[in-house]
């Protein structure tokens, strides 16, 4: 049985990494310098490098399910995303944070139905999503939707609780991007406070804005609620 993984290995040493020998050569001598972060969900169909256009040595990757970002006080126990955080921003100094989910999440849907007993892990993990969760029990495609940008949304704000990422947002040495892929359209969908939502990039001002933590219910754009995520 032919082995489709070792032809894929073999493929990019012959075909694929000389044309990009030189570059590699550059990140070994000289380090990466990642100037963005990317939180993104392991989906298959998310690709990063497609959506960016992004070479070798420019994103940071973290992918986990449902692009979660776990709390930085270790309430949740440690968790390899919170560490990829602290190094991108305190060792990488990275300039921006993406957090990217996507259209027809399993994790998201997983939050209005069952786990199997045997997903410890997975069930602990989707509860960084339930404050996103509606109050339905039975979802159809608009409150699947809703939900997939409102926990984007509450990533953002969660990563405003890591002390080294509120200090260079405040100081403008770091912005933040939620973002929400709709795989069908092949467009990703920005949130933008001032627009008081997820906006298509095709029609966007810019690629997000945050800070996204409101001070008070009356502050909120309309169709906001006072912590910033998309309530209609």
């Amino acid at each position: 049985m032919p082995d489709d993984l070792l032809e894929r290995l073999r493929r990019f040493q012959q075909d694929a990494f000389p044309l990009q020998q030189s570059l590699f050569r550059h990140l070994v001598d000289h380090g990466q310098k990642p100037t963005t972060l990317f939180i993104g969900c392991s989906d298959s169909r998310l690709v990063p490098y497609l959506l960016t256009g992004a070479g070798p040595g420019e994103l940071f990757l973290v992918r986990n399910v449902g692009a979660f970002v776990p709390p930085h006080d270790q309430s949740r126990g440690f968790h390899g995303t919170a560490a990829a955080i602290e190094f991108a921003v305190l060792n990488l100094d990275v300039r921006r944070i993406v957090v990217c989910g996507h259209s027809h999440c399993g994790a998201i849907r997983a939050l209005y139905g069952d786990v199997p007993p045997q997903a410890q892990n997975l069930g602990q993990w989707l509860e960084l999503g339930r404050e996103a969760a509606l109050p339905v029990a039975e979802p159809g495609p608009d409150v699947l939707r809703r939900t997939e940008q409102r926990a984007i949304v509450l990533q953002l704000e969660r990563l405003m609780a890591y002390p080294m990422v509120r200090e260079r947002v405040e100081a403008a040495r770091l912005s933040l991007h939620g973002w929400h892929y709709v795989i069908e359209d092949g467009e990703v969908h920005v949130f933008d406070i001032g627009q008081g939502g997820f906006v298509p990039a095709s029609r966007a001002e810019n690629a997000g804005t945050g800070p996204y933590v409101l001070a008070d219910a009356d502050d909120a754009p309309q169709g906001m609620d006072a912590s910033g995520i998309p309530s209609g």
